[in-house]
């Protein structure tokens, strides 16, 4: 699969304002999974970059930034990758919106395989993703090996919420519903199943031959068509692991939503947008939120944390 046109044009743009350190593009979200967003709804991008500083430099002088390169090269470093928006002139004077994920090759690699921080960018490149644009060949190969590791090792994580038998569509439901629990998301209760429906054509091929694979490496038998079991049920060791893993991950998700704060322009009013489409209900800020909205936000994101669809799931 590839890109649609519009997010070809928004890949092409996004390699050239982040400069010659920019190797690769990749298309993630709604948009990518035909899902019909919203019509004001972001394109949602993965920018891979050699180097987090000259990336941030490029796009500074590129389309202006109101923060420095040196201050979001040493946050993108302490904790990948930064989350940024980044809007494309049109002809007629409006903007199309990107939301980018900018990431290092090595940090991509890293949080890729079996030895991640945590879940964000696993939980998001294990769906449906399209490769906008890459630099070259060895860029489209390194990209390519990164999400395939990331489908081949979907059981680690996932085996402790598969019922007795499984089919590929229940393999996946189980796998969206355990990453979506690594962060805190305004979705209704049971989007896993949602977000599978709207991808499982794509998806169903690529995790059959994930689970095949696991069948000849004798962590999976076959029960009838389409129906899989684990040999081995998880330990409790390896389950209190998963949970601790998906606990760390929710809060390093949580630490990463401040960034925003710093880094993703229109920061507030793309949260209350999240929020109105994912929960199908207004929000509306009095003067004084929308003023000092880090003073006079707080009770109102209690509350939607203790009261959020997620919570029962």
């Amino acid at each position: 699969m590839v890109p649609d046109t519009t997010a070809e044009d928004l890949s092409a743009f996004l390699a050239r304002v982040f400069g010659p350190s920019t190797v690769a593009v990749i298309h993630y979200g709604s948009h990518a999974q035909g899902r019909r967003p919203a019509a004001d709804s972001a394109f949602d991008f993965f920018v891979v970059v050699d180097r987090y500083r000259d990336a941030y430099a490029s796009l500074k002088a590129e389309v202006g930034t109101g923060y420095g390169p040196g201050l979001a090269a040493a946050l993108a470093n302490r904790l990948p990758p930064n989350v940024i928006a980044v809007t494309q002139p049109l002809a007629d004077g409006a903007g199309r919106r990107a939301k980018c994920c900018v990431i290092s090759l090595a940090h991509l690699q890293w949080a890729c395989s079996p030895h991640a921080w945590d879940h964000f960018c696993q939980g998001r490149l294990m769906q449906v993703v399209l490769i906008g644009w890459t630099r070259d060949p060895q860029a489209t190969v390194a990209i390519n090996a990164a999400l395939d590791a990331v489908r081949r090792h979907t059981l680690a994580w996932v085996s402790p919420s598969l019922p007795t038998t499984f089919s590929v569509e229940d393999y996946l439901v189980a796998a969206l519903r355990q990453s979506l629990s690594g962060e805190i998301r305004p979705e209704q209760a049971d989007h896993a199943r949602t977000l599978v429906a709207a991808q499982m054509e794509t998806l169903r091929p690529l995790y059959r031959d994930v689970l095949d694979a696991e069948v000849a490496g004798g962590r999976l038998t076959v029960d009838g068509p389409d129906v899989y079991r684990l040999r081995v049920t998880p330990s409790a060791w390896h389950r209190l692991r998963v949970r601790l893993y998906f606990h760390h991950s929710k809060v390093r998700a949580t630490v990463r939503l401040l960034k925003h704060l710093v880094l993703y322009e229109g920061w507030l009013d793309y949260i209350v947008r999240k929020v109105e489409r994912s929960g199908n209900a207004k929000v509306d800020l009095t003067e004084r939120e929308k003023r000092w909205p880090l003073i006079f936000l707080w009770p109102r994101v209690i509350r939607f944390i203790w009261t959020r669809p997620q919570k029962r799931q």
